[in-house]
């Protein structure tokens, strides 16, 4: 069975309420990187401004940044993108009294009725996730043709042989469009095809290496001798692994740095603000987002992302975003995001990665 996308159910600006709406106030940005007073925020759900007598849709919406009048359109950046005299929209209602509309219910959500006292009513360890990941098995089928499938990944993904060839399967079928990582994730990777460990620990019998703690120190030095880590490949003879088939296939990924990174690698983001930049140039047009064990970068990544997408026809459609991690607390925090593409499975990184390939035949 192919996926059904929900149909999108813009507002109806005939209504009374939109008709008379006034125009969103425009207040120039007082200084570069500042905000007028009483700015508007953004949020995860599609958002209408009327200007000069027009509803307009804005379009590259993002959590926390601010609407600004550019070129006719309303275009949503974050503060330290602002220009001084920009016009940026103005004012803090969501229902059309000010020329702002918050449309949070245009995928028409589900939301049956519950009885007061229920079972197993949150998303826990104890959850059957059996329709959960057919459901992921047509998103994923439906958007390796159809829309952008972006991976936010930890480093436990690189730890097991096996997820490992799991992934690199995915990227190779095209399920993959771009990754999003640190330091650690691309580091054990290499790690594990250079020397067939992860922090020193063999990925296939879990076995700690003698001086194996020098591995991924080891690795980090050679990828920084060869001065990028495409020549690491090449003059190393790598030929697996989640880096390699990125590399192989064409697929980018961005590394964002931390205060805890060892060396880093040579691509690493070591401006915190470049990464963040690097990051939403790939979340935008992501349809579907994955995050796996890593609470910061899944958090970051979710704020970024909207709960919708404008794709090249105008067609507005959901977008689907998964986090997967062993920690309840962690996935259902993403899940909280209060939208039917929000969707957490609570279990160990390698098993999900190594289930959903199978699932899709790989």
């Amino acid at each position: 069975m192919s996926l059904q996308l929900r149909t999108y159910h813009a507002p109806d600006f005939t209504e009374p309420r939109f008709v008379t709406a006034p125009d969103a106030a425009l207040t120039p940005a007082p200084f570069d990187r500042v905000a007028p007073e009483n700015y508007h925020a953004m949020s995860i759900f599609p958002e209408y401004f009327k200007i000069g007598g027009t509803w307009l849709l804005a379009e590259e919406s993002r959590m926390d940044c601010v609407p600004v009048l550019r070129n006719g359109r309303i275009e949503v950046v974050e503060f330290r993108h602002i220009r001084a005299g920009e016009p940026v929209v103005c004012g803090r209602t969501e229902d059309a009294s000010e020329g702002i509309y918050v449309h949070a219910d245009g995928f028409r959500e589900d939301r049956n009725e519950r009885d007061v006292f229920a079972f197993r009513q949150n998303r826990t360890r104890e959850t059957a996730f059996s329709k959960d990941y057919d459901d992921l098995y047509e998103v994923l089928r439906h958007d390796r043709d159809h829309g952008k499938i972006v991976w936010v990944l930890g480093p436990a993904v690189a730890f097991d042989h096996d997820s490992r060839a799991s992934l690199a399967k995915l990227i190779q079928n095209g399920y993959v469009d771009a990754l999003l990582a640190g330091n650690a994730l691309a580091t054990h990777d290499l790690e594990g095809a250079y020397l067939k460990t992860a922090l020193g620990v063999d990925i296939y019998t879990q076995q700690g290496q003698p001086n194996g703690h020098y591995n991924h120190l080891d690795t980090i030095n050679r990828v920084r001798y060869h001065g990028s880590i495409a020549k690491f490949i090449e003059a190393e003879g790598i030929d697996n692994g989640i880096i390699y088939s990125c590399e192989t296939c064409g697929v980018p990924y961005v590394l964002g740095g931390s205060i805890r990174d060892d060396g880093p690698l040579p691509p690493v983001y070591g401006d915190v603000y470049a990464a963040q930049d690097a990051m939403r140039h790939e979340v935008r047009g992501a349809t579907t987002v994955i995050c796996i064990a890593t609470m910061l970068h899944s958090i970051a990544v979710g704020n970024m992302t909207p709960s919708f997408r404008v794709l090249p026809d105008g067609t507005v459609r959901q977008v689907y975003f998964y986090c997967i991690d062993v920690s309840e607390f962690t996935a259902n925090k993403l899940a909280d995001r209060g939208s039917l593409s929000a969707r957490s499975i609570i279990t160990n990184a390698q098993d999900f990665i190594v289930t959903v390939a199978k699932g899709l035949g790989l």
